[in-house]
Order: structure tokens, then sequence, then C-alpha cells
């Protein structure tokens, strides 16, 4: 079969070959590690360590162990494979002094490829730093029986320790989350000679090593614990899924869907990205997953190259906004704040419902801003035979729904069923698509096959798919349990210090007590940070630092803001900075396939997400978007669980971001003036916050949303009719026809 919007027959152009392979090897690079090694046995062990990784995940998931120990395994599979699965350096970018010493000492002999070789220095440091992690699990006994006294040996492991892991995050992250750690260690030991502000009595080096290490505030702490608990888990679970065919099954239902619509591809694209970041939990794989057969299309249609990677960006980048796997976020969030993760995903649903919606209505405004035309519905697949093809895709996806939100079991259980079931599902379905191929063929043998044999064959096939996935899965989470385990130093240096208390302090001096300057430095310095770290590390970090000190200055300054919309708030700012200039690796992959620029691509996809950084102002500010009431006595969350009154606040807001996004744009019903973009922006206003208006004319909040409506609804007409007299291109004219 075709891929969504290809002829029969037709084989992708070189420039769209190109530009996927330079995508995947972007996503091979932040994701899973670039080196893929010559040497038999190097790829062997690297398997076989994944495969080893996946099967013990699943195994302290049927027998739990303590957790302490479960998180020095975690961390040792992860920052070995690190070391194995990453180079030390770009050898396209080799650091100044490897440059400097290769001119002194120029070398005869070609060197082999870092990427198609394992040094045995990397080796070497791999098994140290998987030693030193394993080290917990086997002195645990002791450690506990000398706790606050660490011996000789616990201090010199622990120094290996905190340095191979900075080393390993500068692989597979990036310098910027080991240079953090490195500022925050420092600032543990330097507290005397800090500024006024920032100072603390000065960590003993004996007591630093032993909170880092021997306990359950650094590296071993909450984010490695949520990493080995839940993260990978629901990680496994998308890899299998992807290599079940679910991937393919939602871009073709996505492109039987709305493909035939104009801009149709954009809006598959929106469509599948939504769907995918379901189970995805990241953006670059997200972009490269379904950017691969969306890019080429929407630039076929009509799109310039660039917007057509913007739009994939925009939508890949929000897939991590969209429950139940949030990029990680979601159980981290839950654990840190101390909430059922259920009450996380209720309230991060109707913001991400919104944000991709919106996404849609906005891609809708660009197509018929530049007249895209249709894709014929002949190069479509068919909706309903599409959609019965891979309803079984669904099965696991229902099963793990059921048992998170209706029999309210716990993640780790209701994720185990709906492995299981996936499972099953990946056995079975080669073996019965072999039967029903020779049912239809009248049971004549093809190439010789006979049915058993073709059965055996599709039954292996299943077999080595599940391998795959489990391979899949422990190689996606390298980064993350690394990411975890080094933004966890940064967490104890925290709450080893007091430094929420002084940034505090900090923060509201510089914003002079403003709230407002306040929210907009805290969302300023999440996206700068989140240029340099993977969103989990950074939604770690900002938790830590700004989320409390958002609670705080908030209600010195009168306003409840309920602590897990400030934790949404950090979360949304780190996210937008995948597609974010100059760093945003989104936009990188996007542009490799769409043969674009990738700083005018992110520019561009920076555009259309403006409507979700607005979300979390909103939010803060009108909680009834996150489904909250009120906090209650002691910090207790009210929900709202009026079913009427949510379906209200759901078609409201999401009016009021169909008025943002044509503001932005510039296009309603035809091109929008000045005064009109700027009515647009007040009408979003009055419907996000009702209470601006109705508070001082003392009306009810419904009464001014209803009249904001028909506002909008009046404006809307008067545009048709004025678009009714003038037939350029971009309205109602020929152009729209």
């Amino acid at each position: 079969m075709a891929e969504p919007g290809q002829r029969d027959g037709e084989a992708p152009g070189p420039e769209a070959e190109s530009g996927e392979a330079a995508a995947r090897e972007i996503l091979s690079e932040v994701e899973s590690g670039p080196r893929s090694p010559e040497f038999p046995l190097a790829r062997i062990a690297i398997t076989l360590l994944c495969i080893a990784w996946s099967c013990y995940q699943l195994y302290i998931a049927y027998q739990p162990i303590d957790a302490t120990v479960a998180r020095a395994w975690h961390l040792a599979f992860a920052i070995l494979l690190v070391y194995l699965a990453y180079p030390a350096y770009n050898e396209a970018r080799p650091p100044f002094w490897l440059r400097l010493a290769r001119r002194a000492m120029p070398r005869a002999r070609p060197r082999r490829s870092l990427r198609r070789r394992i040094p045995l220095l990397d080796v070497a440091l791999g098994v140290a730093a998987a030693a030193a992690a394993l080290y917990i699990w086997w002195d645990y006994e002791g450690i506990i029986m000398r706790q606050g006294l660490p011996s000789d040996a616990d201090m010199w492991i622990g120094v290996a320790m905190i340095v191979l892991l900075l080393e390993a995050a500068r692989r597979a992250l990036g310098a910027a989350l080991p240079i953090l750690g490195v500022i925050f260690l420092a600032y543990s030991l330097l507290g005397p000679y800090m500024p006024e502000i920032l100072r603390h009595k000065s960590i003993p080096l004996d007591f630093l090593i032993a909170d880092q290490y021997l306990s359950t505030t650094g590296i071993f702490g909450v984010p490695l614990g949520v990493s080995t608990d839940f993260v990978f888990l629901f990680v496994l679970f998308g890899a299998l899924l992807d290599r079940a065919g679910a991937g393919k099954y939602f871009i073709d239902v996505a492109f039987a869907g709305v493909g035939w619509m104009r801009g149709g591809p954009a809006k598959a694209a929106v469509v599948a990205s939504g769907l995918t970041g379901m189970v995805s939990g990241s953006s670059i794989a997200n972009t490269v997953t379904t950017g691969t057969f969306t890019i080429p299309l929407m630039k076929k249609v009509g799109l310039p190259a660039h917007k057509a990677a913007a739009i994939e960006v925009a939508a890949s980048t929000n897939g991590q906004l969209m429950p139940p796997i949030m990029g990680a976020a979601a159980f981290i969030m839950a654990e840190i704040i101390g909430i059922p993760y259920l009450d996380v995903v209720r309230a991060a649903l109707i913001p991400a419902l919104i944000s991709y919606i919106a996404l849609f209505y906005v891609v809708h405004l660009e197509a018929r801003k530049l007249g895209i035309k249709r894709i014929p519905r002949a190069e479509l697949p068919r909706l309903l035979k599409t959609l019965l093809g891979g309803l079984h895709y669904m099965i696991p996806v229902i099963v793990l729904v059921v048992y998170l939100v209706v029999l309210r079991r716990s993640p780790i259980t209701s994720v185990l069923f709906a492995i299981e079931a996936l499972a099953v599902i990946i056995v079975v379905q080669r073996p019965i698509i072999a039967w029903l191929a020779w049912w239809r063929a009248g049971y004549e043998p093809a190439h010789g096959e006979t049915l058993g044999l073709a059965l055996r064959t599709a039954f292996v096939d299943g077999i080595k798919d599940i391998f795959l996935g489990l391979i899949g899965g422990a190689r996606n989470m390298i980064a993350v349990g690394v990411a975890t385990a080094s933004a966890g130093i940064i967490v104890g240096v925290v709450i080893s210090t007091g430094l929420v208390g002084r940034f505090v302090t900090l923060i509201d001096t510089i914003s002079m007590g403003n709230i407002y300057l306040m929210l907009v430095l805290t969302a300023i310095t999440s996206m700068i940070l989140g240029m340099g770290l993977p969103t989990t590390a950074n939604y770690i970090v900002m938790a830590t630092l700004t989320a409390p000190v958002i609670v705080t200055l908030g209600g010195d300054a009168g306003l409840i803001f309920p602590i897990i919309a400030a934790h949404l708030f950090v979360f949304y700012f780190g996210i937008l900075a995948d597609d974010t200039p100059p760093v945003g690796l989104a936009a990188y992959a996007a542009a490799a396939i769409g043969r674009t620029d990738p700083i005018r691509t992110g520019v561009q996809g920076f555009t259309y997400d403006l409507r979700t950084a607005i979300l979390p102002f909103i939010f803060l500010f009108n909680t009834e978007l996150l489904m909250i009431d009120g906090v209650g006595a002691e910090g207790a969350i009210l929900w709202i669980d009026d079913p009427l009154r949510l379906i209200w606040i759901f078609l409201v807001s999401l009016l009021a971001m169909f008025c943002f996004a044509a503001a932005v744009q510039g296009f309603f019903a035809e091109r929008c003036g000045i005064v009109e973009r700027l009515v647009l922006l007040g009408l979003c206003v009055l419907l996000f916050r009702p209470s601006l208006a109705a508070e001082p004319l003392d009306i009810p909040r419904e009464a001014i949303q209803g009249l904001a409506l028909a506002a909008c609804a009046l404006l809307y007409a008067q545009q048709r009719l004025r678009a009714g007299s003038w037939r350029g291109p971009g309205r109602s004219g020929k152009a729209e026809k």
C-alpha cells in the first residue's frame, strides 16, 4: 500500500530520503545514541543489555524490590549504555584540544569513526560508572548501618559516581545539564562566598557526597525513582506500540479522516501528532515519525517548506502536553506534588485539547490565507477501511485508559496490563494476516511455502517484533535515565542548602513584587533552560526552583495559585523550548525533512505555538481550565465535577483560543485590520477571564462570556458580508473555491 498521498508504485524522491535520513540521525543522537558499532560482539553486548534492562524493569514491576536498590540497577543500565552508545565527542565538531593534538601529532593511518567502534576507554568508564551505581546494592546494609558517617570507600566511590554521571549526561544530553550540576555543587561548597542574598553555611564535602550519593535526596532521589517505577514502562509501551505498527496506523487514520480538507496534510499532521504524542512523550521522535510523511505532502499541496516543517514541529512539540505520558512529567509531577497521577492527567487534559484544536484552526487559517489546494480523495486511504484495518491497535490503549480512569488502578498495574494485551496482539497479528492472505488466495501455495511454514514464519516475526520493541524501549530510556539522575544532583543541592527560600527573595527583588513580571521572568528562564536541557530535566529543575516561588509570591500578592497550576506553568514553557531558536532540536529535525532553514522553521513554529504560550498565564488566573474549583483547607484541591459546567468551560475557552489565533494570524472570516485584531484579543481576554468585567459591573460571569460570544459571531458575519463584495486572493472569491 502506498503512503498517504503517494500513488501506488511511486517511490519517494532522493531529496525526501536524504531529509528523512538527516532527521533520523538527529533523533538517534538525542534519543537512543548515534553509535552503531561494526564489531559484532559490541552490537550483541548493547542489544543484550537493552533486552536485559527491559526484562529487569518488567520483573520489578511484577515483583517489587527495595526502591533504592531498584534505582541503583536502573541507573547502572542507563549509564553503562550511555558510554557504549554515545561517543565522547562529535567527530564533525571535535573539541579544540583534540584539534590541536591532531595537528601536533599527525597520524598516517586513518582513524576509524567513533560511531563504528567503541574505544576500550569508553568500555572501562561505563563499567566503572555502573559499578559505582551498583555499590549501593552491593553494600546496602553497610551503608544503612553507617548512615551519616560515610567511609573512605563511600567517599571515593561517590566522587567517581558524580564525575562519571556528569560526563554521561554531557555525552547524552549536551553540556547544559552537567554545567548546571557543577554550578550547584560549587554553590554547596562555596556558600559563605556567595552574594548576601544567596549566602549560606558551607556544606562539608563528606556531607555533600553522602547527601548526593548515599541518600534518596540526590542522585537516587524522586526523579530517578519515577524514571524507574513509571516512565520506563510507559516508554516501553510506546516503543512496542510503534513496533506493532500503530504509528503508521495513526498517520493513515489522520490522512483518511482530514486529508481531503483544505490544507489536509497539515491538518493530518496535527491529528497524527496528537495521537502519537499520547504514547510517545518525545517531541523529536514525534516529529520524525509523522513528519516523514506529512512534511513532503504539505509542500506538495502548496505550503512553503519552512511553514510545513513548522506546523509539524508545533504539532509534535505539543504531543508532550497530551496525557497520559506528557514526556514523563505527569509521573514526576505527581510524586513531587504528592497527588494522585490521575489528578495530574485531569488537570492537563483541557489545556492540551484546547492547544491541539486551536493548532488545527491555525492550520485552517493558513490554508485559507495561502489558497492551499486539496488532495483528491482518490489519493487518500478510505476512512472506514483504514479505521477498521488497525482497530486492534486501540485495544491496549483502551485497556490502559480503563484500568487507569475507570477501575482506578495504579499506573504500574495499568500499563502492565496494557503491555500484556499489546504483546498478545504483536504475536498473533502476523499469523492472522498470513492466514487471511492464504484464505483470499484459495489456500494456494505462495512462493513454494506451505500454510504451516507461513504461519510459523509469521509467529517468529511477531516474537522478533517484541524483542525489537524491548530494545527500542530501552534505547529510548538511556537519556531519560541519565537526565533524571543528573537532575537529582540539583534537587539535592536545593534541598540541602534551602535555596528555594533565597530564590523567592531573589525573584521578588528582581520583579519588584510585581506578580506578572515574576511570571514572565519564570517563563523566560524555563525556555532558556529548556534550550539546553531535555524536557524532563528542565521540568525537574524548574519545579524545584521556581514552582514554589510562583505559589509563594502569588500568595503574597493575595492570589491563590494551586501548586499543580504552578508546576504545569513551568512545564509548558520548558516544552516550548523544543522549537525555540537557536537550539530547538525538533525544528532541526523537521527542517532536515523539509530541506529548509532550521532557524526560520523554529521562528515560524514558535509563532504557531504562541497559543500554547498564553495558556499557562490563563490557567494560573482561571483555574477552571484545569477543572479546579478552588483550594480548600490545607491546600486540598477542589475539583469541578459538574459535566455541563466542564463542557461550557471547554467550549468557551476553545472559542477564546480561536479568537487569539485569528488575531495572531490576522485572518478570521477574511483578512483582519489592526482594529479587528485588537477586538479579537479583547474578546479572547473576556472569554478567558470574564471576572475582569463581571466584578466591576456586578453581573454574572456567564453573561459577559455570552456577550463576548455574540460579538465574535457579529464580527465573523460582518467579515463574511464584506468578503462577498471583494473577491481577492485569500478571501471568499475564486481562490477559496
